[in-house]
């Protein structure tokens, strides 16, 4: 599989003296209280290194994480996109505290969270977000995250990362169906199956399309089966949606759409990414039976971005944080939750990627089908669905 972002570019390197210079500081910082050697003898105080935007060698983040003491996340389920287990090795790698804050959270939510915490700070307020990348271009131009390039920026796709670190994709998918054989008898194939008669009260969403990106594609998708044009796919996401609500299969109050209510058939079809119905298929065997489904139309790919917040409590931790998650340790372990991260394309040319790990992996010809937006694209459905989807859903 190739990454449908772009292929990989290797630039010759500008930032190589910061990193050069880095390496020579050790943990000579913990000794001179805050302050490094730099090359003419002199001292730098670490800080300096976290206004450059550039990468800070492990040594000092390291030391000065310790220092910090503690990590805040938000938004980061343990069993999204296996992020229990990338957050359990940072955790063993590095010995600080993890505070994971409301899991629940949509990714409007994480940037309402930065804003309302900026001015105070404490043990509610995020060090970075995991958001769809509708919302990245916004927050930088409000000055919500600071920009910060990790060692392994190089591999990340051009069109997958914003130029000047300020934000960059972590790992892609599309959308799909859960559905509960227990539950429903004629698993539907697209998106057109779902207006049937039969599948009454039986279609949720995965949160608010206003507020979670997981959601808002889900409605785009639908669109898309309709008109498959992305630009009027939003309009016709939202009449797709009001049809199902009218025929009564839309359980459009339900925002719960767990584990458990799959398991108990409260939500027999989520309409969710590729990568969750698969890890909760595996979680739950034996449970009930969980088929996942890639549409025939309307197959629409997006990614989620990482950012470190300008006003991080922790900001040594979360540039830390980054520098595990664009790892190769951490990559794969985004790809045992069958997501593609970033570095996908990097891994394999390297050889990096188990082959039991890649036969586990969706087939390829998946996501030849697949369409994924521009970053101007996402905005405006994003903005669209905002402003129109309690007015026509909800009638407010």
């Amino acid at each position: 599989m190739s990454n449908p972002y772009g292929s990989l570019h290797h630039p010759a390197l500008t930032r190589r003296q910061l990193l050069k210079l880095g390496a020579a500081f050790g943990l000579t910082s913990v000794v001179l209280g805050g302050c490094t050697p730099n090359s003419t003898g002199g001292t730098v105080d670490p800080k300096t290194l976290l206004a450059s935007g550039e990468a800070i060698s492990l040594d000092i983040l390291i030391a000065e994480a310790k220092k910090e003491g503690t990590l805040s996340t938000i938004a980061l389920p343990r069993d999204w996109a296996n992020y229990g287990e990338v957050i359990d090795s940072f955790v063993a790698k590095y010995g600080l505290t993890y505070n994971g804050l409301h899991t629940d959270y949509g990714s409007a939510q994480e940037i309402e969270a930065i804003e309302q915490f900026k001015d105070i700070g404490g043990d509610q307020a995020p060090d970075t977000v995991d958001i769809g990348l509708g919302l990245t271009q916004s927050s930088k131009q409000k000055g919500l995250f600071a920009p910060y390039k990790v060692s392994t920026w190089d591999s990340i796709p051009e069109s997958l990362k914003d130029a000047e670190g300020f934000w960059y994709g972590d790992y892609y998918g599309v959308m799909a169906f859960q559905v509960s054989r227990d539950n429903i008898s004629n698993v539907p194939e697209d998106w057109e199956d779902l207006q049937k008669p039969e599948y009454e009260g039986t279609i949720a969403l995965a949160g608010d399309p206003t507020a979670s990106s997981t959601a808002m594609h889900s409605v785009w998708a639908a669109g898309l089966s309709r008109t498959s044009s992305l630009d009027d796919a939003p309009e016709a996401g939202i009449e797709f949606f009001r049809e199902l609500k009218e025929k009564g299969n839309f359980l459009a109050a339900i925002r719960d759409t767990s584990l458990e209510t799959l398991a108990s058939g409260a939500t027999p079809i989520v309409l969710h990414w590729d990568y969750k119905g698969l890890s909760n298929r595996d979680e739950l065997e034996g449970t009930i039976d969980l088929a996942v489904v890639v549409p025939q139309t309307g197959v629409l790919g997006g990614a989620y971005a990482q950012a470190v917040s300008a006003y991080a409590p922790h900001p040594f931790a979360a540039r830390l944080w980054m520098e595990h998650l664009y790892s190769d340790e951490a990559q794969l372990m985004w790809l045992k939750g069958y997501t593609h991260p970033a570095r996908y394309n990097d891994l394999v040319q390297r050889g990096k990627v188990p082959a039991e790990l890649a036969a586990k992996l969706p087939p390829a010809e998946l996501y030849e089908r697949a369409t994924f937006p521009s970053l101007d694209q996402i905005a405006k459905a994003t903005q669209y669905i905002k402003d129109n989807w309690a007015r026509v859903i909800i009638g407010s």
